[in-house]
């Protein structure tokens, strides 16, 4: 494997795949007379989170999905609130939260695996955009010949060292690859520097960063140097366009994180969620709606422009599948889905040999509703045992369920009970 490509365990391979799909955008690019890599980035980001769409749907549809049933599971809670000792009235929670989970057909564990899936996706994405000539032929070539050239010059090591060390990148023994890592977090001042250290090289060295920042130049910006710098920069030298640029890059990304978190909270309000100054989770996600695009404008304007793109090109990405999600999951007919919810949970039921649940149409009915099945020989009888016994006291003798019972009621099943006992003890 090559030194500059990450070898982390999981991260390293996931991202030598993802470093050949931005290879071959990169490459396309070069075909049409347009080999840019802030562009490349921007595409290569659009086209991994359409690969994870389905992952993001997913989870985006829990999150919303998970504010229609809050109510319900919140309901649940309070009923059993005060009973943390009592081990049944444990398990008949957990019986009516996995009741709600299924009318909505949603898996509490859904969506933390999601994460888990993406969070390696997304490590090893950052990795290759962080590290572009370990992925990407192209920019990889454009430095060889000088690396190649400063490998036998004199002093090259100590200097090229040095720089590693002001510029955090990791250097150990001197190669081409980790030559080529250095030189591509290479600024404008080092450049200079490493033409003052090796005026024989003067030229080549004029000649790649030349090719380099045609590669490297975003709509006037370096994008292997971070904001920071080139704000620095471009107000000691006047340039207006390009610290204009520069202070763009943070904003964007603050403005497009702050626009996610508005679309999901905008979504979870609409269907249901308690207010924040009632929902302790609320409070946190209100938090971090804040704190978050301070800290996505604290890091663009300190890493490179680079990811700057990425940051903010995977935040406009996230805010369109957000808006169709949203769009979608409005439109669905909430009865119809509990219908077929229902119908799978039976299917499910029926393979471990349980009763048939039932369940309404309505999508806001509670889990007080939905009632325990249970057989007594091949009469089946829904309804909780003890109202059933309290009404079969009540039911004189010799009275026909017909006279006594209206079609459908409590008094009816209980007369069921009845007759079934009466019939049984006469055996």
């Amino acid at each position: 494997m090559l030194l500059t490509k990450n070898s982390t365990f999981i991260i390293g391979p996931i991202a030598s795949l993802l470093g050949y799909i931005m290879n071959a955008i990169f490459w396309l690019q070069s075909q049409i007379g347009w080999a840019n890599i802030g562009l490349c980035i921007i595409l290569f980001t659009i086209v991994i989170y359409m690969i994870l769409t389905p992952l993001t749907i997913q989870q985006q549809k829990f999150s919303r999905l998970s504010a229609k049933m809050n109510p319900e599971l919140q309901a649940i809670q309070k009923k059993y609130k005060g009973k943390n000792s009592d081990q049944a009235a444990m398990m008949k929670m957990n019986e009516e939260t996995q009741a709600v989970y299924a009318k909505y057909g949603v898996n509490p564990m859904g969506s933390c695996l999601q994460l888990i899936i993406q969070m390696p996706i997304l490590f090893a994405l950052y990795r290759v955009i962080w590290n572009i000539p370990a992925y990407v032929n192209l920019v990889k070539e454009a430095f060889l010949p000088l690396a190649e050239k400063l490998m036998s010059a004199s002093g090259a090591q100590d200097f090229l060292s040095g720089a590693a060390k002001s510029l955090n990148v990791s250097f150990g023994e001197m190669t081409n690859l980790t030559i080529v890592d250095v030189l591509y977090k290479f600024k404008p001042d080092n450049w200079k520097e490493l033409t003052q250290q090796f005026p024989d090289l003067s030229e080549l060295i004029a000649s790649t960063q030349t090719k380099v920042d045609s590669m490297n130049n975003f709509l006037g910006l370096n994008i292997a140097d971070s904001p920071m710098n080139i704000i620095t920069s471009a107000a000691k030298t006047g340039a207006i366009l390009m610290l204009i640029g520069a202070v763009m890059v943070p904003l964007l990304a603050a403005l497009t994180q702050w626009l996610n978190a508005k679309l999901m909270s905008v979504a979870n309000d609409k269907n249901g969620n308690k207010p924040a100054a009632e929902d302790n989770m609320a409070n946190t996600m209100k938090t971090m709606n804040t704190v978050m695009p301070i800290m996505s404008a604290v890091f663009c304007l300190t890493l490179p422009v680079g990811m700057g793109i990425y940051w903010i090109a995977g935040a406009v990405v996230r805010s369109i599948q957000q808006l169709v999600i949203n769009n979608h999951i409005d439109k669905i007919d909430m009865d119809e889905l509990l219908q077929r919810n229902l119908e799978k949970a039976n299917k499910k039921r029926e393979k471990r040999g349980l009763p048939p649940q039932k369940m309404t149409n309505n999508a806001k009915i509670s889990t007080r509703n939905i009632d325990t099945s249970y057989t007594l020989k091949n009469t089946v009888v829904k309804s909780k045992k003890a109202d059933i016994q309290k009404e079969v006291g009540k039911i004189p003798e010799n009275v026909s369920s017909k006279r006594y019972a209206k079609p459908g009621s409590l008094a009816e099943k209980a007369m069921m009970v009845k007759e079934y006992n009466d019939s049984h003890n006469k055996k």
